[in-house]
């Protein structure tokens, strides 16, 4: 079983349960979103395995007596690979997420503080292994390049694709569009993008 630490609307501590029951009750608990970028002003979206679409570096639940930095560098070594120093990750927001679906024949309700933190890593150390269930690939953006594109909603931009096959990982040159970003009916994605890579850009000038 997972365990989670659950809080009020107003994000006090409560106590922990199990993960399951979390998401029965619509307990609020935390998850962290982790974008990682390097020195040349590059972002780093994963391919998810589930929709194909390109969305944070890594995600999920804050484990039971975590920090959410402690969350950031368990995800990103979880599904992508990469040992991380997250001393000097910084924090660009925390999202209200409030979901309520069926799920397997039971509703499933998801209340979350989301932990959005950015944080810089050495691209020549970054040796993806990938968490084949979840992720794909990693692709590699410029930053400024990404913000253009999901303002313009429209073009191509360059990218460097690392791909999981069974012979390792396949790095090759490619070009993405906007419509290969993970974007909801009910989001748009330069909302939803935007702060991030503003922040990458700003780190990176």
């Amino acid at each position: 079983m997972e365990y989670l630490d659950y809080y009020d609307e107003y994000g006090n501590y409560a106590g922990s349960e199990d993960r399951n029951i979390i998401h029965e009750k619509g307990l609020w608990h935390k998850t962290v979103h982790c974008w990682l970028f390097d020195k040349s002003g590059n972002i780093y979206f994963q391919i998810r395995a589930d929709s194909h679409k390109l969305y944070t570096s890594a995600s999920g639940h804050v484990s039971a007596g975590e920090t959410v930095k402690d969350g950031f560098a368990r995800e990103v070594m979880e599904e992508i690979g990469v040992k991380v120093d997250v001393s000097n990750a910084q924090m660009v927001e925390i999202n209200i997420w409030k979901l309520d679906k069926l799920k397997n024949g039971k509703m499933f309700k998801d209340r979350a503080f989301a932990n959005v933190y950015i944080n810089l890593i050495d691209e020549n150390n970054a040796n993806f292994v990938f968490d084949t269930n979840e992720v794909e690939g990693i692709v590699k953006v410029n930053a400024k390049d990404t913000l253009e594109l999901l303002i313009k909603q429209s073009g191509q931009i360059k990218a460097t694709k690392y791909l999981a096959t069974k012979k390792g990982i396949d790095k090759r040159d490619d070009y993405i569009t906007f419509n290969d970003f993970l974007i909801f009916e009910n989001e748009i994605g330069i909302i939803k993008y935007g702060k991030i890579l503003q922040a990458i850009i700003n780190e990176t000038k």
